[in-house]
């Protein structure tokens, strides 16, 4: 770690968390745009511009109260939170967008700090004729002197500072109040603006960084004694304060002033505090404070940023963590934050950079109100905040922030998102070991998946066969010699069904098989990752074959509900492996699974052309299902050139008859097989059925046939003689499945 986001000699309290977002709140805004807006929108309008802000700025100060109260929040504010929540990459994508607000909002309130010099400008051109054409030759002076302020003296001077100015701040807020209006308006009317107004949503995108003292105040985190303390109390108590003040100035702007009087002049409030002289002056305050809280807040994130090793350029970022030796202040982060306003200074246009700042901090609310949503519903057991806000606050918060973005201006929106996109992207590939969205969706989805299957286990209360669907699961100790049942597993559970594939280790639970079923896991993940497949895999520990079936078949699927198929798989050159699935049959038909075994030849699953599927008279139980897993397997990309055939055998007295009835079926059930891919073979006493199918399907890639557990008594028998027909998977249905 090339630096500390902790300040040594950390000994702020909850009143500096405060203050600072207090003045941050009741600063420019308040003076020089609030009564614009009122004036522009009505003071109803107003009313819903600071009801719809606080729907941002609420639910993100309960959020941050939340999430500060969970971990030990050192230094950078806001980033530090979003990172630690939601992982380095977008959490430094969003931190350094954050910190670009903070940046220029200084710029943004040392301009405004340039408009309190109105009626100085004024009294010296009347009085002295002396002129000063560009308010720049104020605003610039006063950069350099707040940048030469914070790089000798610190954090410290600034927030000694930042006690007188907020008392200046409330004495004029105070004598505004107190003032006796001369211009009041001959009717009041909380409907009233002017003729042409602007659109409602650019007045909020001009008056919304009024709100954004939230920020200001986490930037302290890395100076507080407490933050787990601090920023919640502070934070909270500062946005309440400030919403109770913006609604009260709403209705004195109304009763003091007409909309004409209120847009015209953006110094109004002097003409109605009870002694005018103090509004500029208060102007000032607001405005050198917010400066002053915001020039200490952006280089912390900054330096943040830079301990986080997010540049690509490892010099960089130990330049950008630095700090001062003593008390860690972030010297260089400073010289950055200090450029990047001043560029902002030399622009001028109050407007223009209040709405990239609002921008930029409307994301940062949306995020953290996001993460502390996913909190929620993650229900990670670390994640234990002291404070709790409730779901529903951080949802809306969460959607006011991003519905808000497009509607204040829709080009700066998508810009600031893209802008996002272009940081996380460079971050993700310069720094490929910072996980982005980290173990929060992992417990997201999580708590879905488990809700899901609870879900799903609880209405089941019809027969499964109505709406039937596959819930396979495969229990094998030849996984890592042949991949056949595994492919069949991995399509039948693709689109349609759930598939379960255990790796059965014979023996008896000791640390040394549990040890070896844990690396076979791992295995069975890797080699499962390289392939199109949505299988759950698994190991079982148990000293029999027998004893294994028996366990599997009462496992619970990872649907909720319960698995109603069984794959067995043998090798044609070793028939013999299969007598522990045939002698276990009962076993497996008393739980009522249906039973599929397949039988794996040289020849693979071939090209995966055509399947086969063979039905007879016999196949009373079995010809839909063996219909249905020809379609479900079809379904799976592996497949995607496939088609279906089925040949049907039958009595010659029977055909027509049977091939309407198989034809019907598959229409009925919307089964995607072309009639003309349906052949009837005529069925005379001596007919060799395994001769025939291995005639007929000698070139299938897939072969598809029933059996029946009356003819189990054949032994291996039944499943030999195929010839050299391709991989065959017999299917024996536990009961008559549904098509339509």
């Amino acid at each position: 770690m090339p630096g500390s986001l902790v300040n040594p000699k950390a000994n702020f309290g909850t009143i500096p968390v405060f203050l600072t977002a207090l003045s941050t709140i009741l600063g420019a805004i308040l003076f020089l745009r609030f009564g614009w807006a009122v004036g522009q929108v009505g003071f109803v309008g107003v009313i819903g511009i600071i009801l719809l802000g606080h729907l941002v700025t609420i639910p993100a100060a309960m959020a941050v109260a939340e999430i500060a109260t969970n971990q030990r929040v050192q230094g950078g504010g806001a980033y530090y939170i979003i990172s630690r929540s939601f992982g380095l990459n977008i959490g430094a994508a969003i931190g350094i967008a954050l910190y670009l607000s903070q940046a220029i909002s200084v710029a943004f309130y040392v301009i405004a700090f340039g408009e309190a010099f109105d009626p100085v400008i004024q009294y010296l051109n009347e009085t002295y004729q002396f002129y000063i054409p560009d308010k720049r030759f104020i605003t610039v002076p006063v950069m350099a002197l707040l940048s030469i302020l914070i790089l000798t003296k610190g954090a410290n001077v600034g927030m000694k500072a930042l006690y007188v100015v907020v008392a200046i701040l409330l004495s004029s807020i105070a004598f505004f109040f107190m003032g006796d209006s001369p211009i009041k308006p001959t009717e009041v009317s909380f409907n009233g603006h002017v003729d042409e107004p602007h659109n409602f949503f650019y007045v909020f995108t001009i008056i919304f960084p009024a709100f954004t003292g939230l920020a200001a105040g986490l930037g302290l985190s890395g100076d507080l004694r407490d933050p787990k303390r601090s920023i919640p109390r502070g934070t909270l108590w500062a946005t309440m304060v400030g919403m109770v003040i913006y609604i009260l100035a709403a209705y004195k702007f109304m009763i003091s002033a007409s909309p004409d009087a209120l847009v015209e002049d953006q110094l109004i409030m002097q003409r109605i505090a009870a002694w005018g002289p103090i509004v500029p002056i208060g102007l000032a305050a607001a405005t050198l404070s917010s400066a002053l809280g915001s020039i200490m807040v952006a280089p912390r994130t900054l330096q943040a940023i830079g301990v986080d090793d997010i540049f690509p350029n490892k010099g960089l970022n130990r330049w950008f963590s630095k700090g001062r030796i003593k008390d860690n202040e972030p010297i260089n982060a400073s010289v950055i934050s200090i450029i990047i306003a001043f560029v902002f200074v030399f622009m001028g246009d109050v407007d223009m950079v209040a709405q990239v700042i609002s921008m930029f901090f409307v994301v940062t609310y949306g995020a953290i109100c996001l993460i502390s949503l996913l909190e929620h519903f993650a229900a990670d057991p670390a994640y234990r905040p002291t404070f709790r806000s409730h779901w529903a606050i951080s949802l809306i918060g969460t959607f006011a922030s991003f519905w808000l973005m497009f509607k204040m201006n829709a080009p700066y929106a998508a810009a600031s998102l893209f802008l996002m996109g272009v940081f996380y992207y460079f971050i993700t590939k310069y720094s490929q070991d910072k996980r982005g969205l980290n173990k929060l969706f992992k417990g997201v989805v999580f708590q879905l998946s488990r809700q899901l299957q609870i879900f799903a286990q609880r209405a089941d209360k019809e027969d499964r066969e109505v709406s039937w669907r596959p819930f396979a699961i495969c229990i094998s100790h030849d996984t890592f010699k042949r991949r056949s049942a595994f492919d069949v597993l991995r399509w039948i559970s693709y689109k349609y069904g759930f598939g379960t594939y255990i790796h059965f280790i014979k023996g008896l639970l000791n640390e040394e098989t549990n040890q070896e079923s844990k690396d076979t896991l791992k295995r069975l993940i890797n080699l499962a990752s390289g392939s199109k497949n949505r299988v759950y895999l698994d190991t079982i520990i148990s000293p029999s074959y027998t004893s294994a079936i028996a366990q599997v078949v009462q496992l619970s699927g990872i649907s909720g509900k319960g698995n109603n198929m069984i794959l067995f798989e043998f090798s044609r050159s070793k028939p013999e492996s299969i007598k522990d699935a045939v002698t276990n049959y009962e076993l497996i038909n008393s739980a009522g699974f249906d039973v599929c075994i397949l039988n794996t030849s040289y020849k693979s699953f071939g090209y995966k052309r055509e399947i086969h599927i063979w039905i007879s008279a016999e196949d009373y139980n079995n010809a839909n299902l063996l219909i249905l897993l020809g379609f479900i397997i079809s379904g799976h990309p592996d497949w995607k050139k496939g088609t279906i055939k089925i040949f049907a055998i039958y009595p010659e007295n029977q055909q027509e008859e049977q091939r309407k009835v198989l034809i019907d079926q598959i229409k009925a059930g919307r089964i995607p097989i072309s009639p003309a891919n349906v052949e009837m073979i005529p069925w005379q006493e001596g007919t060799n059925r395994k001769e025939v199918i291995a005639q007929k399907s000698a070139d299938a890639d897939l072969t598809l046939i029933g059996f029946r557990s009356e003819t189990l008594s054949e032994g291996i028998e039944l499943f030999d003689g195929y010839g050299d027909v391709g991989n065959i998977l017999f299917v024996s249905a536990n009961q008559e499945k549904q098509l339509d």
